[in-house]
């Protein structure tokens, strides 16, 4: 396997020292792996773009310091030039490259300033990074054809007679650039699944590309056959399960690394490249590094027909992902922990195994962790309850808190105890919302305000977890704000409560809309809610 490698998602509001760079290439190389990473989309300093280096961005002169510190590790730069360019497009500077005003995450691939921006970014790249690969991205890009500039030019293509006017839109846009890094010398590299929609776009590449096939819940045994029988050198991309789960889920994780593996080893691919995703929302490398490093091991010593999958080729996304929610055990992934103490790998078996078990939202899925979403990311923790409150309020939330408290002995830092009080808060949180509701339909507001009280203390708890990331794990700083603005919504639902509980509306607003952002008293038909165009 000639290329083993994960990434480090710095996306998702990372801000890595370089004593903690350092600490992450001192583990790969350790364990196996012979390139790093580095998923930078706009938290790298650009020089072509000061204007979107946000406080606390990886700089330049970092890469370089690392560069010569680690001469055999390749650092890889992944810097994305079409969709998932959002950090981008929601600065000042760079909403004139959006496809869609205030929409979506994608730029504008007809707007000739910012094919302009795409090459001063390669040439930015270029300078600092000296690895022989440059990714260029290209994954999820839904809104090609969707802005009236992309849509037009879709309209265009297919009037000219070309069958699918997206694909021609792509690899017109994905074909230079490509030749572009390769003009300069290195080898241009694109994440794989638009071509499974648009496979005429493949056309366009130059031979030289590597193309990334990222498949998190199977094997990649078929899904890379477009892009090797077209003469790709291919990567394939299994990730751990950090998005859709409170932790880790490591049982999935293991699974999907090991069938990454395998098949890279039996077909010969270029390599296995195991990503990480989104350690914002409460996310924490540090507590993940063990899983990381077994990824490492198991990339290095990968044997053709050793844990070889059992895949149908024509199976749904759903069934793929049902067939991976089964799976219970990570005997390897655990082991790694033991390494690191016998406190380690209970911990680590309790929430990344035990706690998952318990199913509903705990349990394996193929989507954003709800609580994490819904707590911290839509700036209204009462979704929470809104959306989940059979499942934290009940049975499964007390299964859970007992899990939690059952693992916080073993937690032997404070990355972990982080954790299991991100488990318990967030059940404590449901728990106290609901017994507020209860008491407000019984028009009892004083007792629900007696209720609530406690959720500012959650959120204030949960900020000092959160900047405790920050500083031990360089995690994210929208964290704290988020705590922050969560306790202080609760207060405003207070205040709510103490004002219109006792029925001077001369109606009872719902709990569900009186904890609402939008709330407005005397709209007692929520017009901000049921009209199309409400959020326009």
């Amino acid at each position: 396997m000639r290329l083993r490698m994960w990434t480090y998602d710095l996306a998702r509001e990372q801000a890595p020292t370089h004593a903690y760079l350092h600490k992450l290439c001192k583990l790969s190389v350790e364990n196996g792996y012979n390139a790093l990473g580095l998923y930078l989309e706009h938290r790298f300093a650009y020089p072509s773009a000061p204007w979107a280096a946000g406080k606390e961005s990886l700089r330049p002169e970092t890469i370089r310091d690392l560069q010569s510190e680690f001469p055999d590790l390749q650092i890889i730069p992944f810097i994305n030039l079409l969709g998932h360019f959002e950090g981008f497009l929601y600065t000042e500077e760079g909403q004139r490259f959006a496809c869609e005003r205030f929409k979506g995450m994608q730029a504008d691939p007809t707007n000739d300033e910012f094919l302009s921006l795409c090459r001063k970014l390669i040439d930015d790249t270029v300078e600092v990074f000296n690895s022989e690969i440059i990714h260029i991205g290209g994954d999820e890009t839904q809104q090609l054809g969707r802005g009236q500039n992309s849509l037009a030019r879709v309209e265009e293509y297919e009037k000219s007679g070309i069958t699918d006017g997206k694909a021609e839109l792509y690899g017109r846009h994905f074909g230079p650039l490509a030749e572009y890094v390769s003009s300069l010398g290195r080898t241009p590299a694109v994440w794989g699944d638009m071509f499974f929609d648009h496979p005429e776009a493949l056309d366009c590449l130059p031979k030289e590309t590597m193309i990334f096939d990222w498949q998190y819940f199977s094997s990649p045994e078929h899904t890379s056959k477009l892009f090797r029988d077209k003469g790709f050198r291919t990567v394939f991309s299994p990730t751990l399960h950090t998005y859709n789960s409170i932790w880790c889920h490591l049982p999935q994780s293991e699974r999907n690394v090991r069938e990454h593996a395998e098949a890279a080893a039996r077909l010969d691919a270029e390599g296995v490249c195991v990503t990480t995703w989104e350690c914002g929302l409460f996310g924490n490398y540090n507590t993940i590094l063990p899983a990381i490093e077994a990824s490492g091991h198991i990339l290095a010593n990968a044997v053709a027909g050793q844990d070889q999958a059992k895949v149908n080729p024509d199976a749904a996304l759903a069934e793929s992902i049902q067939e991976y929610a089964s799976i219970i055990e990570a005997d390897g992934f655990v082991r790694q922990y033991l390494k690191h103490g016998e406190n380690h790998e209970e911990w680590a078996r309790l929430i990344g195994c035990e706690l998952p078990a318990l199913g509903g939202i705990w349990g394996f899925s193929g989507i954003r962790s709800s609580i994490k979403c819904r707590l911290f990311l839509y700036g209204n923790p009462f979704l929470l309850w809104l959306r989940n409150r059979d499942d934290l309020y009940g049975p499964k939330g007390k299964a859970a808190l007992e899990l939690s408290e059952r693992a916080l002995p073993f937690a032997s830092s404070a990355d972990q105890r982080g954790v299991c009080q991100l488990i318990r808060k967030s059940v404590e949180f449901v728990h106290y919302a609901e017994l507020a509701h209860q008491a407000y339909a019984d028009r009892k507001p004083g007792e629900a305000i007696t209720h609530l009280s406690p959720c500012r203390q959650i959120f204030e708890d949960l900020e000092k977890v959160a900047s405790a990331n920050h500083i031990n794990s360089c995690g994210s700083m929208a964290d704290v704000y988020r705590c922050r603005a969560a306790r202080r919504h609760v207060e405003e639902v207070i205040l709510r409560i103490k004002h219109y509980g006792d029925g001077s509306l001369g109606y009872m607003p719902s709990f569900e809309t009186l904890t609402h952002p939008k709330f407005m008293p005397h709209d007692q038909a929520n017009w901000w809610l049921i009209n199309s165009w409400a959020n326009e």
